[in-house]
């Protein structure tokens, strides 16, 4: 069974310099991408820059991902090759289309003029400011794109939310099936994440009634693991 496991953050550049990224460690992606080794499976892991990796070993391909559209242009190439997504990258969902101060700003301040705008591109932007302006721009969803690329790939999508209720978490999980088409979702609370201990909630389409509830990352991984050996075979 050939695997795609995304793991980590991504980081988007803001000049040569400086980058927007997020507290994804990577740590739950590790862990999955081993199970999947040690089964005798092949993986593919697209690894955020400073995300945890496993050891360099047989049947193990790293691709180091910066930011969402080098992800999106992987996942392009790579997804239409495997049988298996774990698509548990931490992905952002802005993305800096400039940074500037005040005195560069257009006169006209309107969503127009904004967005529209672009100041002198610099390699560094300077510090001397004591303010500086950012605009932002949505990042593509790229798990909606998954099952465009192989509609028969197995997908592990994962929502991760933060001090909501098991019903709540729950209940935007399935919402999530449904727009990416994935298989699963492996629900999260923020608050319920913990070193090793995880509270987790596995949820699919086809047995929209069945939840399973996973306590650690060991657990999590392993359900994907299993998950995926029923319904792929070598």
């Amino acid at each position: 069974m050939k695997v795609l496991i995304t793991s980590g953050g991504t980081t988007e550049p803001i000049d040569d310099v400086r980058g927007i990224s997020n507290f994804a460690t990577g740590a739950l992606g590790k862990l999955t991408a081993e199970y999947f080794l040690r089964a005798g499976h092949e993986v593919i892991l697209l690894s955020g820059d400073k995300a945890l990796r496993p050891e360099p070993q047989e049947r193990l391909t790293l691709v180091p991902i910066m930011g969402t559209q080098s992800l999106y242009e992987v996942m392009q190439d790579v997804v239409p090759q495997v049988d298996v997504v774990v698509h548990s990258m931490a992905v952002s969902d802005y993305r800096p289309v400039y940074m500037t101060d005040f005195e560069h700003l257009p006169d006209e301040l309107t969503e127009a003029s904004l967005t529209t705008f672009r100041p002198k591109r610099e390699k560094k932007i300077s510090s001397k400011a004591d303010f500086q302006i950012m605009l932002l721009e949505k990042t593509p969803k790229i798990i909606n794109a998954v099952k465009q690329w192989n509609p028969d790939v197995l997908l592990f999508g994962f929502k991760l939310l933060s001090g909501v209720t098991p019903e709540r978490l729950l209940k935007i999980a399935h919402e999530k099936l449904s727009q990416t088409k994935a298989d699963f979702i492996i629900a999260n609370d923020l608050e319920n994440i913990q070193g090793q201990a995880h509270l987790a909630y596995l949820v699919s389409e086809k047995d929209a009634d069945q939840v399973i509830s996973m306590k650690n990352k060991s657990q999590i991984a392993a359900t994907i693991l299993k998950k995926s050996e029923e319904l792929r075979h070598d």
